[in-house]
Formats: C-alpha cells, structure tokens, sequence
C-alpha cells in the first residue's frame, strides 16, 4: 500500500498533536515530581524540628506527654485565687519573672488598650497558649517544675519566664 499526499498529511497531523500532548504532560509530570519532593522535605522536617527550641538541657521525653497543665479564662467571679498575678499593661508583662511552686496557677490580667496573648516558647511550655485580650484574665496551672518561657504572639518582644519549683 502507497503513502499518498492525504494519508501522509494525517500522519503529520497526529505526529504534531502527539508532540503538543508530550509538551503538555511533561510540566505536569515535573510538577508532580517537585511537589513529592517538597511534600518530602517537609515531612522529614516536622519529625526532625520538634524537639527544637526548648531552652532545656536535659532530655524530657516522656514527661511531655504525660504532664498536663490546665488553663482556664477566668471570670471575675472565680473562687480559685492564683499564687501569683502578672499585669498585661502597657506593652509589658510586669513582673516578667516570676518564681511557682508545683501545682499553682498563674494569672494574666490584661489591662491594655491593645490586644496580648500568652503563648509559651518551645516543648515545655507547649500548652501555654491563651485566646487574644485587651480586657480581662487568663490563668495556668503549672503542675510540672521547670522554666516556662513565654510571650505575646502579637508583640514578640513582650517576654517573660515563670520558674515552678
């Protein structure tokens, strides 16, 4: 069987809609490859980074899980009286460091005509996390000793530390 003019015209024709379809897989083809690579560098890096940024020395590995503080918001009507008080008022936790013994609770009362929050740096202080307040109080119960090292996620410079002995 003779090629003629149309049937060589044909297979022209599929020839470049073959080569139009490789040249539109193969981004996707890459973009795939590149998104299993990021998707891989951030799984190792949520298993490696976690033990990051505690400012201990020693190795606490159990104990993270099976130590739990409470937190509460208190009202003002609220019977549970705190071992120590820390003011939120102007762009300053005031005292910053405070010293507690096991099992006593913190408040934060916020007094401030801009928002703060109480969010806890590294491991330890994990659980440490307070909802956003210009007005009103937070407390935490520590029931674990060690250092607790803090700040307001809304003005990082704001810091403080609280020591349960």
């Amino acid at each position: 069987m003779r090629d003629t003019p149309k049937r060589q015209r044909r297979g022209a024709a599929r020839a470049r809609t073959v080569s139009r379809l490789r040249l539109a897989v193969m981004p996707m083809v890459r973009r795939a490859m590149s998104t299993r690579i990021a998707t891989g560098f951030v799984l190792a890096a949520t298993l490696v980074l976690p033990g990051c940024g505690s400012g201990d020395t020693h190795s606490t590995t159990a104990s993270t899980t099976a130590k739990v503080a409470q937190a509460t918001t208190a009202k003002s009507g609220d019977s549970k009286a705190a071992a120590v008080t820390i003011d939120v008022t102007e762009m300053k936790f005031a005292p910053a460091d405070v010293t507690v013994k096991v099992g006593e609770t913190v408040t934060w009362k916020f007094k401030d005509s801009v928002p703060h929050t109480v969010q806890g740096i590294g491991d330890k202080a994990m659980g440490i996390n307070s909802p956003i307040f210009d007005r009103g109080e937070w407390s935490y119960t520590f029931i674990a000793p060690g250092t607790y090292r803090y700040l307001c996620s809304l003005h990082p410079q704001m810091r403080g530390t609280v020591t349960v002995q």
